[in-house]
């Protein structure tokens, strides 16, 4: 028998939870919130900032989606968000979990080696470029401004490098390409007209003093080529 919920608002929050169960998140998620949950917030944050940028836009590419857990928030205001990752164990487990049919859609695919076939309005890689060794980084950038429309924008976000020294123990081990602000911006002009930058603290997105941020994200615009 179904429980009432003494306040008949909450009801079908109850009921959903009743027949579809609690949301499930993927492996490395799950880590995160296990070991720095609060960690999450700004995960999240960052998702809110694209879906920000995107707004209206039809068809979205997210380069290294990882377990997928923020595509939801950039659904809100995009038609539609394509995930691709080298991993072939989260790719996996996101489209096992993936509950928005072809709104969301994933496939195994290396940005190094090539571009994704579709010309997408849109693209961003969060915590993403860190980890592309600098011999391959120009030909990473350039294959995503490869699967973009002429008009396309581009969203890369990655942790600062004047903030290292603060990163966790196996952060520090990943994290072989970090960016200051500078280098950022300079590896988007290589590909994109117009390039934006912006500092983030915990939550917070803002312009002020780049080498004082702990996260850096940059927003290329218009292709050059």
């Amino acid at each position: 028998m179904t429980a009432i919920a003494k306040e008949a608002q909450n009801q079908t929050q109850f009921d959903t939870y009743n027949s579809q169960g609690g949301v499930v998140m993927g492996p490395y998620t799950s880590h995160i919130w296990r070991n720095d949950p609060r960690h999450m917030c700004f995960l999240f944050s960052r998702y809110k900032f694209c879906s920000k940028m995107f707004v209206g836009k039809k068809r979205v590419l997210e380069v290294g989606c990882g377990d997928s857990i923020g595509t939801p928030i950039v659904l809100q205001s995009v038609d539609s968000v394509h995930g691709i990752d080298f991993e072939p164990i989260v790719i996996k487990d996101a489209v096992k979990r993936n509950t928005y049919g072809d709104r969301c859609t994933y496939s195994i695919h290396d940005m190094t080696e090539s571009p994704v076939k579709g010309q997408f309005d849109a693209a961003f890689a969060l915590d993403v470029i860190e980890h592309i060794p600098f011999s391959l980084e120009e030909k990473f950038v350039s294959n995503i401004a490869g699967s973009l429309n002429q008009d396309g924008i581009l969203i890369l976000g990655t942790p600062n490098i004047t903030a290292h020294q603060y990163a966790s123990e196996g952060s520090q081990k990943g994290h072989i390409n970090l960016k200051s602000g500078d280098t950022l911006r300079e590896a988007l002009q290589k590909e994109f007209a117009n390039v934006f930058m912006f500092s983030m603290n915990d939550e917070v997105v803002h312009t002020g003093f780049s080498p004082m941020a702990h996260y850096l994200i940059g927003v290329g615009v218009g292709k050059i080529k």
